[in-house]
């Protein structure tokens, strides 16, 4: 596919998303509520001096990452799990797979993990004949919709509840209702059957503690303990950057994480899970197998980009993102939406096939403003583009109309003979234009500023 065509889609995509008055609506109650709930959760606490902390404890990790991830193996492994490593999607799919054949587990349930979306777990087990059933509420609507999740957080929040109600009265034969209770009631008795029969569970992890070799697992719902801890094996699968040195690091992210992600001062389960079920231990998984992933990380650890490997996916940026805000997550086309999905998308897929994301920024700086450890995302998508520019995926139109407002702004005299033109050729670009894109913006002035200021008015 050419670099224009794939242009073409995105903005595409977003001109869809924009159409879409019920997706707007969506959009837009929602953000507004975790915004507005994130800033009364961090009104009266020190977010700043966490905020430092967070931030230098994610740094200590990333310049001694190969050393901690042994730490974690070794520690892990004396406590009881299995830790395998995986370079890519296809080796951490398969050790998965392999480890569930092994055992005959063929009904898997799973609780929400953003590194099995982008490995595209899930179909991967599909297609082999095992049942793999979401259990966390937004992740179990979307997968019965048969949508990938359009928020890392909150992954049907681009649905009201009158699309979920059309939905369940559809895939479960039950009686429309439009009641949010009436419809999580229908969820918890099918998931409950599922806990029950499950094989296996698959789960993420937001944290792995390095001298422990525990998984720490924040959730607001009750499906990510079931998960863990009812069926007798357990798998986790993580990427390499979310270790943290010990639990004592782990603090300021319990401060951080919920007031950032929905404006809690905590979340309702924060699950520390060191281990297998050990002797005289009435719960936990029998057997925990850890599937630790680059997939493309320590090629950005190694780069000028790599404090994007702080993150630690609170969805902060994403919630406040302009254009997130109204086109969704479904129009990026990939796992990671917003400002961070922008530079790790960007940085894992290769500038070839994601540098279109890299025009969904206004550039604004809040996402800067809230991230609770401080990814500079405003400077490494102006570094991204810069870096889009040089290798040449911007199309030569752009690269040659660019160069002429360079030009013709470095003169005064041709800046003002460019405002006179313009009220001439405005109509002309908007006939012109492939996506109307002169439509959306202010017509040019019939009286300019510079004219009125020579006027004296």
């Amino acid at each position: 596919m050419s670099s224009n065509l794939k242009i073409r889609e995105f903005r595409q995509n977003t001109a869809a998303a924009v159409q879409d008055l019920g997706l707007r609506t969506a959009m837009q109650k929602a953000t507004d509520t975790f915004t507005e709930k994130r800033t009364k959760g961090t009104a009266s606490v020190p977010m700043e001096v966490w905020r430092d902390q967070a931030s230098e404890i994610r740094e200590k990790v990333l310049n001694s990452l190969p050393a901690y991830l042994d730490q974690f193996s070794a520690s892990a492994t004396e406590a009881g799990a299995v830790v395998h490593r995986a370079g890519d999607a296809q080796t951490a799919r398969e050790i998965v797979y392999s480890v569930l054949k092994d055992r005959g587990a063929n009904r898997i349930v799973k609780a929400k993990s953003m590194v099995t979306e982008e490995i595209r777990l899930n179909r991967y087990l599909q297609d082999r004949g095992l049942r793999v059933v979401e259990t966390d509420l937004g992740q179990y609507i979307v997968q019965l919709a048969d949508e990938p999740p359009s928020h890392i957080l909150a992954p049907a929040i681009h649905k009201d509840r009158r699309q979920v109600g059309l939905l369940f009265a559809e895939k479960h034969g039950a009686d429309y209702s439009e009641d949010p209770q009436v419809l999580t009631g229908i969820a918890r008795n099918a998931l409950r059957e599922e806990f029950f029969a499950a094989d296996a569970g698959i789960s993420g992890a937001n944290f792995a503690v390095a001298d422990s070799g525990s998984l720490v697992l924040f959730t607001n719902e009750g499906n990510g303990r079931m998960v863990t801890t009812l069926p007798p094996l357990h798998i986790a699968v993580l990427t390499v950057e979310k270790i943290i040195p010990s639990l004592s690091d782990l603090a300021p992210f319990i401060r951080l994480l919920p007031r950032s992600a929905t404006g809690q001062s905590m979340s309702s389960y924060l699950s520390i899970i060191t281990g297998a079920r050990k002797p005289g231990e009435a719960t936990g998984a029998r057997e925990l197998h850890i599937v630790l992933l680059d997939n493309g990380r320590f090629d950005i650890l190694q780069g000028e980009y790599r404090d994007i490997l702080k993150c630690i996916r609170c969805s902060a940026c994403i919630n406040v993102c302009p254009v997130y805000r109204v086109v969704g997550g479904h129009a990026y086309k990939s796992t990671y939406p917003g400002p961070m999905g922008i530079v790790l998308t960007t940085l894992l897929e290769g500038m070839p096939a994601a540098h279109p994301l890299l025009d969904a920024s206004t550039l604004c700086g809040h996402c800067v403003d809230v991230c609770p450890v401080q990814v500079p995302l405003v400077e490494l998508i102006l570094s991204l583009r810069e870096r889009r520019a040089r290798e040449g995926f911007t199309p030569a139109i752009e690269r040659s109309a660019m160069s002429a407002f360079g030009w013709a702004v470095a003169s005064p005299a041709l800046f003002a003979c460019g405002q006179t033109l313009s009220r001439f050729f405005w109509p002309v670009m908007t006939r012109l234009s492939e996506w109307g894109t002169p439509n959306g913006l202010p017509r040019p002035a019939k009286d300019t500023f510079r004219c009125r200021m020579s006027r004296g008015r």
